[in-house]
């Protein structure tokens, strides 16, 4: 496989949110509560080209972006994408979900960056209603917007807690957006959807990739070398359909997360070499 291994930045810290998101939404980051200047260093020595962070870690940086590019080029890790998440539904706060996201995209652009990633769509008290699709999907058209004039790829992420879960409703979102797909392994295969067999059924829209291992009880997101998802069939789809680019694994906490990057590009060696 012609491919190129990143690594996100989420386990060097608890993840969480800017709290003056609670009452300012342009403001409702992710971030990860660590050190990315040693997240990007220790991604580097366990063998990854390439990273991704989230808008409230690229955010951080905001007038001294010089900080991060020289970390980034002295563990010679390239900034792949950033990733950013919004409710999308609500028409009252979508111009500042938006608005941060276009920030987010500038930083990402301004340190080469190639992809934004977004997810979300939220899950309403009392329950979706019938347009929430047609609302998300046109909120993602608006990200492509966004991504295309900061010189970025844009991709919808399905997650768990959104309105885009299962099988089905991946395919629903993508009838009303033309953003592309970045499957999350874990996330998709958690939500009763068979990760190869949606790669297969978007292939035209992939160009970016979030592997991840995930384990069902005790529920947990695992290197790639173990827990309850099979690897090898996703990775087979992905040579299969001649899926080349970046392909990022995700491992959301690890006791030692230098470690657990190290594991997960154990198995990539093995799983991506040519055949």
């Amino acid at each position: 496989m012609r491919v190129k291994l990143a690594y996100h930045a989420n386990c060097w810290g608890p993840l969480g949110g800017n709290a003056v998101g609670v009452t300012s939404i342009t403001q409702l980051t992710y971030r990860t509560f660590g050190d990315m200047e040693r997240a990007i260093r220790e991604i580097g020595e366990a063998g990854f080209a390439g990273t991704e962070l989230f808008d409230g870690n690229l955010l951080d940086y905001a007038g001294r972006y010089s900080d991060l590019r020289a970390a980034l080029n002295q563990s010679g890790v390239a900034l792949v994408a950033g990733y950013c998440g919004a409710n999308f539904i609500f028409d009252d706060i979508l111009a500042e979900e938006l608005a941060r996201i276009e920030r987010a995209a500038a930083a990402a652009a301004e340190l080469g960056a190639e992809h934004l990633v977004v997810g979300g769509g939220a899950k309403r008290a009392g329950g979706r209603q019938s347009d929430d699709f047609k609302r998300l999907g046109a909120a993602l058209d608006k990200v492509v917007d966004i991504a295309g004039r900061a010189g970025l790829r844009a991709h919808y992420h399905p997650h768990l807690s959104t309105i885009v879960e299962g099988p089905d409703e991946v395919r629903e979102v993508f009838k009303h957006t033309a953003i592309d797909f970045c499957p999350d392994t874990a996330h998709l295969a958690a939500a009763g959807g068979d990760p190869a067999a949606q790669i297969r059924e978007f292939r035209e829209r992939i160009s970016y990739v979030h592997l991840k291992g995930w384990q069902r009880e005790p529920f947990a997101f695992t290197p790639l070398d173990r827990g309850d998802l099979n690897m090898a069939p996703i990775i087979d789809a992905l040579r299969e359909t001649e899926f080349s680019g970046w392909i990022a694994t995700e491992l959301d906490a690890w006791p030692d997360p230098k470690q657990g990057a190290e594991v997960s590009m154990k198995y990539l060696k093995q799983a991506t070499r040519p055949n």
